[in-house]
This record gives structure tokens, C-alpha cells and sequence, in this order.
């Protein structure tokens, strides 16, 4: 063993910090994609080799990414390294951006807390973003050099990758390194109350565009079913099956053609035969399909669009250069729907639910802010904060006067932006300008229409919206939706961050976004802020690559923080296929044993280790406590040494297994004692209480 491995094994046992997996790799015997090679020293480069660096004469070596990082992209920097034997206390590094001053970039010397050591003499090396970049600057270099002048020195350096930022809300620390192999204590916290956990987060959408099969996905048993998307706002429920695609399919009036006979009645039987609950989007936007035949732009009328439907004569409504063309009368699609068109559903649905006996609840409409976009036929101004409130006061008195039990969500705004702002803010010179939003007190949209709520409220004793609800899609490149997006390591890791912005106040939204989105506890806070006592959903939201673990893995923790943050409820936008790896993190939630067992009925506290996230419950009946288990690294297995403080005595132990493939949750050995699960795993340990 040489001196220097000798001098970092005995550190190493005292102060070596953990280096997560990494994010993006920036130098693996060759530099990777989007990163270039510079630097001032001589270098051997052999062609699959790692590159070694002569260091003497204060030499060093930069590796420049061609687009620069935020700072909250990473969590660190770890490489390998391998020097000559007795050599230590050399090697110094930093992160730069050209334009910045040099003393905003602090200088880390490696020292014992940084240093693991690797088979063979070589070393790993983690440094934590805190040390190397405490001003949370953007960055695109890295910069390694030798701090003191050293004799003709080979260095061989590899591996160099920047970290994935941390994965749960605390600040990142420095925290002892566990040898592999080592269990890390993962504890659930029996005592204190929990937080009930509503069995409508458990939701899935329902959309019968051109193919759809009604027994597709009730094997995941979904706890309600969401009739809504595009197609609900000018769903005509006089006519049966008639409805608009809008620009989803070049402004066609349709039928659900593959399912003939299917209606809002067939909708309603068919969750009532399930035991699901129906949430029904109401059409607020005025207009409703007039038949099963028009379009908003036939080429008759308007030869010359940029795109057409040869077997419709429809078209998608753009001139050859790419501008709106004005529709013309709504009537060429469309019948009037006032609000009393609206209750006129209403009241046959509650009569129909009635005889069924199943729950409804109803949504305003779906996603306004986009109207004059998606419907732009017959919609073509931009929604303002007056016509948003307007429209919901219309409709949401009309639907409680038809039914004063009705329990109603809304606004169904689509993201961002359009939580902030107005459309016809963003339509008239964007956030800078925002003329709509300073005409009304330069109050956020979503809390401005909660002010709304309340007034109206206090004014007639009539609570016109009792769930605020907002979707969420996330919207950093290559995450995708449904079974597309970027299933590379990096892309992987990306998508799992992306979840925090559902829930961490410290995440920074790695999109054009670049901001805290902390959904949840931001929906929780202007309820209580502005209309307390309404409940929050999320009516949409999908994390893309639903094929692939980590798919699978977003949909388990997503499903996992719903619980843990007390939300009302929420739908996955559509539902996964048959056996993906997102419908296995659905089961791991509602039928992991294949025999109808299911996460509890209230959300324990609990604490998993870096790299890993845990969700704990117990059954109504107390009699079991229930744990979902993800580790989110790549590459290592998580070996947890789990701990039920406050539990009781335990009884039996079930373990339940998925990595990706066909197989699904699979039982394995439930021994006592600790356990190891494999990377970028979903786990279900249920533990029966004495």
C-alpha cells in the first residue's frame, strides 16, 4: 500500500464525505458529449485510457462544458486520481465562468475529508458545491492545478462528473462516508399523528381520442377516474359523443369512433362498477360541438393553411407563414353553452350518480390560460384575470344551484406561467409588463382568483370552488411525457430532480423556469393566505419515459411526496401502460402483492439516507405499517439497516422488489436485519404490528 493510500484510508475513516451519484460526466477516458479538453500542462492521451497530466511548474488542466451550469444543477464535483507514491498536499481546484471576477470562485485544496481511497492506489474525490461554489453562480469550467511548484509529476485523473444536487429538502451537510457494504439507517417514525393520506392522489385521467381500451388500466386500481383534457372544454353531453379536438387535431368536431356508444353515462357506470370515484370536467368556455362532422377551418373556406387533414378537408387553422387566421362566426363548430346549459349536465349527472351510487366531484373546464391557443377558433382573444373569474362565478353558482352538494376544483391552470400571470400578461409584453396583473393589485394570478373566492364567499355564504387545482408538467429538456423523453443516466437523474419542484422549497427549477416552484407547499400557502379551508390537487402531471425505471421511479416518489404533503388529490395524465415501469410505481401504492394490498391511510414521518427517498405509512386499522423505498442511485444498491421507532413490537415482514424489466414487484427474502436493494430500484417493505 502506498503512503498516500495509507494517508487517505486513515482519513478516510473519520472524515471522508459521500459522493452522490453523478449528474453529468464530464471526463470518462475521453471527454464526454458537450465538454472540451484544455488546460496548460503536458499530457499522455492514450485512446481508452485515462489522460495523465505532468503537474510541475504549477501546472493544471480545465475541462470547459460548451453550455454553462446553474448552480443548482449539481451538488458537487467528484474525479479519480492516481500520483505518485509519498505525494500529498498538492492538488487544488475551482470552478470558473470567463466574465466573472476570480476572487467569486473559491479555491478548494483537497484534504482529508475529501478523499476515499479505490482498489488499486487510486483515489476518489468528492467536494461538495458548498465548498467549491458558496455564491451559487453559474459555471462552465472546471479547473484542477497544482498549488505549489512540484518536480516533473504524473497525474492520471478519470471520471470526472458533476453530482446530482440533494435529494430531500434539508441543506446538504457534510455526512460521514459508509464503505460499500456498510448498511445506512433509514428510519421510520411510528409516533405523533401523521398526516392522512386522501385516496384521490391516486387518480388517473381519462382521454378516448383514437384508441382506447376500458380495461386497460384498472389493475393498478386507481381510486378516481378524470373525465378531462382538451376535448372536455367543448364536450357537447346533449349529443352524446360529441366534442372538438381544437389544435389538438386540426380543430375537427368528433366522436369517440373506436368506442362506439361511449358517453359521459357509460363513463359514470363504468366507474361506479370499479369503485372509483368520477371527477367530471364542466365546459365553462362557452362553446360546445355542434355535431360529430365540422371543422374550425375546412379548406374549402380557407385554402391556403400551412397544414390540412386530406381525408377531412380540416385544417390546423395557420396561414403559410405561420399566422392565426381568423375563424370566423363559433357557429361553424359550435352551439352557445351558458351556465345553464352546464347545470342542465349537472342534474342528470347527480341523478345518475344517485342510482348508482358513486361519488362525483367536477373541475372547472380545463386549462384557460391556453384557450386561445387550443380553441382558437372559437376562442381567439387571450383569458384575462376579470374573464377567469367571470366565467367561474357564472358557472360554479349555476352548478351549485343545480347541486348544492357539488364539490368543485378549478382553475386547471396548466403551469407556471399561467399560475402567475394572465395570458393576456403573457400575450402583452410578458412578466416585465404584466398590464393585467397590475391592474389587479400586481397580485398572482392563482392568489388573486383565491381573493375572488373568498369575497364571493363572504358575500353570499356559497363556496364556489372548494379544491384549488393546478397541473403540473415538468419542463426541463428531454424529460418528456408519456413513454417519450431522455433515458440516459443524466436524463434519468434529471427527471428525479425534477420532482422536488413538486416539493422542495430549495430547488431551483433546472428549465426556463430557473426558479423555486415548490408547488405544493406554494398552492398551500395561498390557500392559506387567501381562501382558507380549500382543499389542492394536482389535476394533471406526468414525468415522461413511463417505459423505463426511472419513469417508474418519478411516478413512486410523486405518488410518495402527494401523500406525505397532505394533497386533496390527483390525476396522472393519461394512465400508464400495462406493465411499465410507471404503472409498477402506481402498484407499489395500491397492489403490491398482487392481492390487493395497498400503502396506508395515513403518512408516517420518516428519513432515508442521500441518493435514496422513503415514504411510511400505517392502515386504518393500525395493524400494519407499510414502506415505499426508493433508491435513486444508478448504479450502487442501497444496503438499509431499517429502523420502526415507536412501532410496537414488529410481527411478519413482506419485501417486495422492482428494478425495471417485465416481472414486476416481485416478493424476495423478508429476513431481519438489514437489506439491500438493488440501484434505481421501487420497494415495498410491510410490516405486520403485534
Amino acid at each position: 500500500m502506498s503512503r498516500l493510500v495509507a494517508f487517505a484510508v486513515t482519513s478516510f475513516a473519520l472524515s471522508a464525505l459521500a459522493a452522490p451519484p453523478a449528474a453529468e460526466v464530464a471526463y470518462r477516458k475521453g471527454t464526454q458529449k458537450g465538454w472540451m479538453d484544455f488546460g496548460w500542462s503536458p499530457r499522455k492521451k492514450t485512446a481508452g485510457q485515462a489522460e495523465q497530466h505532468d503537474l510541475k511548474g504549477y501546472g493544471g488542466w480545465i475541462l470547459t462544458r460548451e453550455q454553462p451550469m446553474r448552480a443548482s444543477q449539481a451538488g458537487g464535483l467528484k474525479f479519480t486520481y492516481r500520483a505518485p507514491d509519498g505525494l500529498k498536499d498538492f492538488l487544488e481546484m475551482k470552478l470558473d465562468k470567463p466574465g466573472t471576477p476570480g476572487r467569486s470562485w473559491e479555491k478548494v485544496r483537497l484534504a482529508q475529508r475529501h478523499l476515499h481511497p479505490l482498489p488499486g492506489g487510486a483515489v476518489e474525490v468528492y467536494v461538495p458545491m458548498s465548498e467549491l461554489n458558496p455564491n451559487k453562480q453559474e459555471f462552465d469550467r472546471i479547473v484542477f492545478f497544482a498549488y505549489r511548484d512540484l518536480p516533473s509529476t504524473w497525474v492520471t485523473f478519470d471520471e470526472v462528473a458533476l453530482t446530482v444536487p440533494p435529494t430531500t429538502a434539508e441543506p446538504a451537510t457534510a455526512q460521514p462516508a459508509v464503505p460499500t457494504g456498510t448498511p445506512r439507517k433509514v428510519t421510520i417514525d411510528c409516533r405523533g399523528k401523521g398526516t392522512p393520506i386522501s385516496p384521490q392522489i391516486y387518480g388517473i385521467a381519462f382521454y378516448p381520442l383514437w384508441e382506447y381500451r376500458d380495461d386497460h388500466h384498472w389493475a393498478m386500481h386507481p381510486a378516481a377516474r378524470r373525465w378531462g383534457g382538451n376535448h372536455s372544454t367543448r364536450y357537447n353531453y346533449q349529443l352524446g359523443e360529441a366534442w372538438n379536438a381544437g389544435s389538438d387535431w386540426y380543430f375537427r368536431n368528433l366522436t369517440y369512433t373506436n368506442k362506439p356508444g361511449w358517453t359521459w353515462e357509460t363513463f359514470l357506470e363504468t366507474n361506479a362498477k370499479h369503485g372509483v370515484t368520477s371527477v367530471i370536467t364542466l365546459p365553462m368556455m362557452g362553446w360546445v360541438a355542434k355535431d360529430t362532422t365540422s371543422s374550425g377551418y375546412p379548406v374549402r373556406e380557407f385554402a391556403e393553411q400551412q397544414q390540412s387533414e386530406q381525408s377531412s378537408g380540416a385544417g390546423n387553422g395557420r396561414s403559410k407563414d405561420g399566422k392565426w387566421i381568423n375563424a370566423g362566426s363559433p357557429t361553424r363548430t359550435s352551439i352557445a353553452a351558458p351556465p345553464d346549459f352546464v347545470a342542465g349536465w349537472v342534474k342528470k349527472i347527480r341523478q345518475k350518480a344517485t342510482e348508482l351510487k358513486t361519488p362525483v366531484t367536477y373541475i372547472l373546464d380545463n386549462e384557460p390560460g391556453l384557450w386561445d391557443s387550443t380553441h382558437h377558433d372559437v376562442h381567439p382573444t387571450a383569458v384575462g384575470y376579470d374573464e377567469l373569474w367571470e366565467r367561474t362565478k357564472a358557472y360554479a353558482s349555476a352548478v351549485k344551484r343545480a347541486d348544492p352538494t357539488a364539490q368543485i376544483a378549478g382553475p386547471a391552470e396548466w403551469g407556471w406561467s399561467n399560475y402567475l400571470y394572465s395570458q393576456k400578461d403573457l400575450k402583452s409584453g410578458g412578466p416585465r409588463l404584466r398590464p393585467d396583473r397590475r391592474l389587479h393589485g400586481d397580485v398572482p394570478l392563482i392568489a388573486w382568483y383565491l381573493q375572488k373566492v373568498a369575497e364571493y364567499e363572504k358575500q353570499t355564504n356559497v363556496r364556489l370552488v372548494d379544491v384549488l387545482d393546478l397541473h403540473f408538467y415538468p419542463q426541463a429538456d428531454g424529460i418528456g411525457i408519456g413513454e417519450s423523453g431522455d433515458t440516459s443516466v443524466e436524463g434519468s437523474l434529471k427527471r428525479l430532480r425534477s420532482t422536488r419542484s413538486l416539493w422542495d422549497p430549495t430547488f431551483r427549477d433546472e428549465s426556463w423556469i430557473d426558479d423555486n416552484v415548490e408547488l405544493i407547499p406554494r398552492m398551500k400557502r395561498w390557500v392559506a393566505e387567501n381562501a382558507p379551508g380549500l382543499g389542492t390537487s394536482i389535476g394533471e402531471w406526468n414525468f415522461g419515459a413511463e417505459k423505463h425505471i426511472s419513469g417508474g421511479l418519478a411516478v413512486a416518489e410523486a405518488l410518495g411526496r402527494f401523500g406525505q404533503q397532505g394533497l386533496t388529490s390527483a390525476y396522472y395524465w393519461q394512465y400508464p401502460p400495462d406493465g411499465s415501469a410507471a404503472y409498477w410505481g402506481f402498484r407499489a401504492y395500491r397492489d403490491y402483492d398482487g392481492k390487493g394490498a395497498q400503502f396506508g391511510t395515513t403518512a408516517l414521518k420518516a428519513q432515508a439516507p442521500a441518493g435514496a427517498s422513503v415514504f411510511a405509512s400505517t392502515s386504518a386499522d393500525g395493524s400494519k405499517v407499510v414502506v415505499v423505498l426508493l433508491n435513486l442511485d444508478p448504479q450502487n444498491p442501497l444496503d438499509a439497516d431499517l429502523a420502526f421507532e415507536g412501532c410496537g413490537e414488529g410481527g411478519a415482514r413482506r419485501v417486495f422488489s422492482y428494478a425495471g424489466g417485465l416481472k414486476g414487484l416481485e416478493p424476495r427474502e423478508a429476513k431481519e436485519g438489514p437489506l439491500s436493494f438493488e440501484p434505481f430500484s421501487i420497494n415495498v417493505i410491510e410490516l405486520s404490528r403485534r
